[in-house]
Formats: C-alpha cells, sequence, structure tokens
C-alpha cells in the first residue's frame, strides 16, 4: 500500500501563511504542521512509501520532508503546470508510481487517527463522510446510492453527505479511476477535480462511504479553518482512553492494542490487584506492584492505576475517560456482564468504548501455558498459598484425591454476575486417599503412597496444596514427611495433637481418642520447623479438644 498526498496547489485563500511555503507546511499545534502530522500518522500505521506531487515551493516542501527524519521514502513529483491546471493532472504525472492500493489525501487535510484507523481498516474502497454535519456549500459532497457512492463533487446536494478527500482504494478500484483520469488529461480536460473522471466510471469503481459522524477530519483552506481544526486537536489531545490489564508478561499482541488505545487520546492503563485476578484466572506470576511497573515503563502510557476488582465502575466514575479500549472476546460468556457495566457508565457521561478484534493467535495461548507450566514448579506452587492468603485473609480449598479430582479442583470456575469464583487450593485428605484405594482411615496407607498420590495430582495442576498429615506419626517420621513435602512443592501440612492408632475425628467421643500432651506435640511441630528450609511451607496444627469435648483445657 501506498500513500499518495495532493501538495501541489497554491493555497492562496491562507494568504500570507502560504506566501513563502506551501499550506501543507502550515502549523496547527505547537509541534506539528500538517504535513508533519499526515506523515507521522502514516509512519504509524506502517505505510513506508509515499508518492507526494508538489507546485509551488517545490524545494522547500522536499527540504522540509527531509527534515523530519522519519522512516518512510517519499517520491515527489512536481505538476510543471500547477498555475493552470487542477490536482487532477498531479495525477496523471505520478501514474507511474501508483500501482498499488492506495490512500489518497489532500495535503490540507487534518483528521483524528481514530477516522485514520477506521479507513486502514476498510475491507473496500472508501471516502469518509459525514452523517451529522451540514452540507457545506463549497466543499465535496457524496452521492450515495445503494450503498456505495455514485457521485463526488461541490455541486450535489440531493442524496449527499459532506464529504472529506480521505480515500483508502483497493488496486482493482483505483486502476479504473486512474485510466480515465489518464484519458480526462489527455484529452486535455486538466482543470476540473478528479473525482470527475470517478463520476463517469461510479458504476465499476466501487467506493463505499464511511460515516465518522462528528469526528475530525476536514481540509484547511482559509485562516478560520485552521483557528477550528487547533482548537479540535487540543480538545483531542486532552482525552484520556483507559485500558485494564491483568498481564503478568506482555506479548506483541497486547502492545498492538496498546499502540492502537494511545492514538486516540492519553492512554491510562488500569492494572488489576492480586486479588482480582486470583479469583477468576490463575496466580500472577508477577505481584501487582511489577505488573504496574512494567506498565509504567512502556512508551507513551499516560498513568497506570490499580483497578481493584473486575468491575471497571469505580474507575471509570473516578477517572471518566473518554474512551474505554478492549477486545471484542467480552461480547459474550461471562465478561459480558462486565461489558454491559462499563456501557451503561460510560453512557452516563458521554464516553465511548472501542472494541478491536481479538487475537487467539496460538503463539500467544502457548505463553499462557507457558505460565501455567512455571505455576506447576515446586518453589513457585510452594509459595502461593501464603501469599495468597497474606493477599485474601481467607483462602478456599476443596479436596483432591488423584489426578482427575484434583484435574476438577483446578478447573472448577462459577461465573455470576462477571465475577469469577474458584478453589485457591486443594486439601488432600488422607480419609479420602485411604477410602479411595480401598483401606480404612487408621493410617494404613503408608507416607510413600501417598506422596505418590501427591505426584499424580501435581503432574496435572498448578494449584497449591495442603496435606492431611494426620498425626503426623513420630517425630522421626513427621521430620522425614516435612523435608519431602516441602522439597515436592507442597504448602502446608496440618496435623492433629493426637496418639496411637488415628481414628477419624468425625467419630467424636464415640470411639475412644487420645490427645497428645502439650509438651510432647509442640516437641514434634519444633522438630518440624526446624527441619523445613524454605518460610514458605507452612505447618498448621489442628487441636482436637474441641471435638473431644475437653475445651476447657484451653480456655
Amino acid at each position: 500500500m501506498k500513500a499518495l498526498i495532493l501538495n501541489s496547489g497554491l493555497g492562496s485563500r491562507m494568504g500570507i501563511m502560504a506566501s513563502e511555503q506551501p499550506k501543507c507546511m502550515t502549523k496547527i499545534s505547537n509541534s506539528e504542521t500538517i504535513l508533519s502530522r499526515q506523515l507521522k500518522q502514516l509512519v504509524d500505521a506502517g505505510i513506508d512509501e509515499v508518492v507526494m506531487t508538489t507546485g509551488l515551493f517545490d524545494g522547500v516542501l522536499v527540504n522540509y520532508c527531509q527534515s523530519l527524519d522519519l522512516p518512510v521514502h517519499i517520491t515527489f513529483v512536481k505538476n510543471p503546470f500547477y498555475q493552470n491546471t487542477n490536482y487532477i493532472y498531479s495525477i496523471y504525472c505520478a501514474r507511474e508510481y501508483l500501482d498499488d492500493d492506495i490512500i489518497l489525501m489532500h495535503g490540507d487535510l487534518v483528521f483524528e487517527n481514530a477516522v485514520f484507523d477506521t479507513v486502514l481498516s476498510s475491507v473496500k474502497s472508501c471516502i469518509v463522510v459525514s452523517s451529522t454535519k451540514e452540507l457545506p456549500e463549497k466543499d465535496f459532497k457524496a452521492v450515495i446510492r445503494n450503498g456505495h457512492v455514485e457521485k463526488i463533487g461541490i455541486e450535489y446536494f440531493h442524496h449527499a453527505m459532506a464529504a472529506q478527500p480521505l480515500y483508502r482504494l483497493r488496486k482493482n478500484d483505483w486502476k479504473i479511476w486512474l485510466n480515465n483520469i489518464i484519458k480526462f488529461c489527455e484529452s486535455d480536460n486538466v482543470k476540473c477535480y478528479a473525482e470527475n473522471a470517478f463520476n463517469e466510471v461510479s458504476n465499476t469503481c466501487m467506493i463505499y462511504p464511511l460515516d465518522i459522524k462528528d469526528m475530525l477530519c476536514g481540509e484547511i483552506d482559509d485562516l478560520e479553518d485552521l483557528a477550528v481544526v487547533s482548537n479540535k486537536l487540543k480538545e483531542i489531545e486532552s482525552r484520556t482512553v483507559y485500558m485494564c490489564f491483568s498481564a503478568d508478561m506482555l506479548h506483541s499482541g497486547h502492545i498492538a492494542i496498546i499502540k492502537k488505545a494511545q492514538r486516540l487520546g492519553k492512554l491510562m492503563i488500569g492494572v488489576l490487584s492480586d486479588e482480582a485476578v486470583v479469583s477468576y484466572k490463575r496466580y500472577p506470576l508477577l505481584p501487582f506492584t511489577e505488573r504496574k511497573a512494567m506498565f509504567e515503563n512502556i512508551a507513551g502510557v499516560y498513568k497506570v492505576v490499580e483497578q481493584k476488582t473486575l468491575s471497571y465502575k469505580d474507575n471509570l466514575k473516578k477517572y471518566q475517560p473518554t474512551y474505554v479500549v478492549h477486545g471484542d472476546d467480552w461480547c459474550n460468556g461471562f465478561q459480558k456482564f462486565v461489558r454491559d457495566e462499563v456501557v451503561s457508565v460510560l453512557a452516563s457521561y458521554g464516553g465511548i468504548l472501542i472494541e478491536y478484534p481479538y487475537s487467539n493467535d496460538k503463539k500467544y495461548q502457548s505463553l499462557e501455558y507457558r505460565a501455567r507450566e512455571d505455576l506447576s514448579l515446586p518453589d513457585i506452587r510452594r509459595a502461593r498459598l501464603k501469599k495468597a492468603i497474606a493477599m485474601k485473609g481467607t483462602v478456599s480449598a476443596i479436596e483432591a484425591h488423584s489426578g482427575i479430582t484434583g484435574l476438577i479442583a483446578e478447573k472448577t470456575v462459577v461465573y455470576q454476575n462477571g465475577e469469577a469464583h474458584q478453589f485457591d487450593a486443594m486439601w488432600v485428605s488422607s480419609l479420602c486417599d485411604s477410602t479411595a484405594k480401598g483401606k480404612p482411615d487408621i493410617e494404613l496407607v503408608d507416607m510413600t503412597s501417598r506422596f505418590r498420590t501427591i505426584d499424580d495430582i501435581m503432574e496435572v495442576t498448578t494449584k497449591p496444596i495442603i496435606f492431611d498429615g494426620d498425626t503426623g506419626g513420630l517425630t522421626e517420621h513427621f521430620v522425614y514427611t516435612v523435608k519431602t513435602l516441602e522439597r515436592m512443592g507442597v504448602s502446608m501440612i496440618i496435623i492433629e495433637d493426637k496418639t496411637g492408632l488415628k481414628k477419624n475425628s468425625l467419630f467424636g467421643t464415640a470411639v475412644a481418642q487420645t490427645q497428645d500432651s502439650i509438651e510432647n506435640f509442640c516437641a514434634k511441630i519444633t522438630a518440624g520447623k526446624k527441619a523445613q528450609k524454605t518460610q514458605d511451607f507452612m505447618i498448621c496444627a489442628r487441636i482436637e479438644s474441641l471435638i473431644l469435648e475437653k475445651a476447657s483445657c484451653i480456655l
């Protein structure tokens, strides 16, 4: 794709502003001219081939373009008869360079990024029109019939919309139009608009209207236009854009949508809190502070804030961004509730939701799979339970005693009202492990066998594991158990203060159960704590006094 920029006009209506330079070099802000803005927009869109027609002050124009030092190749084509011809002849002069899809624009045209992005994404040849603006007396209108453009010119008022000379032209359509431009010029019909040539072939050169409504796209013909456009640009530059991320790793898909969002205004990124991420996705590999710093170091990000929940509501009411940008993957599924709430809040103050196609590229999915694999590593898995408790205060766990029950615990998520609820950990119960093996719950299943159960679960899951250690056995055995579980990546062992052959606590006082002495139980715990090597592993003591109706002992 190439861009064709028409800069061969005299710009006489600009008066002194165009007395020593082409009109396209008029400043529209402290840092931009019309042309520098156009070229930067083209570069940002990945267009690196530009054909530019010139006329008066062509040397000044060439030097200026070179001074911008942009990564774009510009072919300059001078219209030698610029004083006596219209831009139809300038296009004719450049015809040999235009055998491609074309972005065609006049050199005095200023448009906002959202307009240009929409033009570029069109799958059909199109011209920018506005259904909300009044029809101008002396500027272009487009006659629309049967959904496509039939005529373009200043003289049309029926079935017409205000039009601007910004086109996206597919090669086949452009070839039809260009061939008729060539016929016009070789018949010495060089003082009319190029659109006159289009009007003769509009039944085969299919150009469709692209309605931008109230977005900025307009020519600067005089000083009044300059003032209007400059003020509009100031308003555009003050717009804010809000996006929300949970990501703890960034890939090219993230960067692509961030760049699109930056083109709409000052980009503010809400980073989901660790609690919010854990509630619906997986445990983040990076904590909130690190994820926040990661986004703060992306060029062009204006501000990074915390979003405490999946709901955008609080942040939208607080910051009132002009736009919210998101992928279109939340139009269905559990996030639809969140999306509907966003739409409602935006409507309350006039904000706009912009959705881009969500990428299902397999390379991005593989990154997520790799992240989940990292979460299954012993050191990472072991540490997660303690962090989750510190983060949430209360965690939920479900029993697992095999690979398949581990997968059920891992995959079970309940979506409700835009929120997701899942288990934080798995409890490997001696009762269920014994029962699954057809054995009574009396510590008959040895630790080696129970460790194999943990291996089966760990092989297919990532969530933290809490191990039901019954009485812990002899102190010497408990030390070995602690070392093994910690090395495997288990997060916690729970032991109870009973002695002798284990009897399930659910029996209560129906069977004889003996509590260990405080001294012996404390000694066992102390030995276990001395055996552990990390701060992540936890030993939890379960006191049986209540179930044995000996609560007075601990009051």
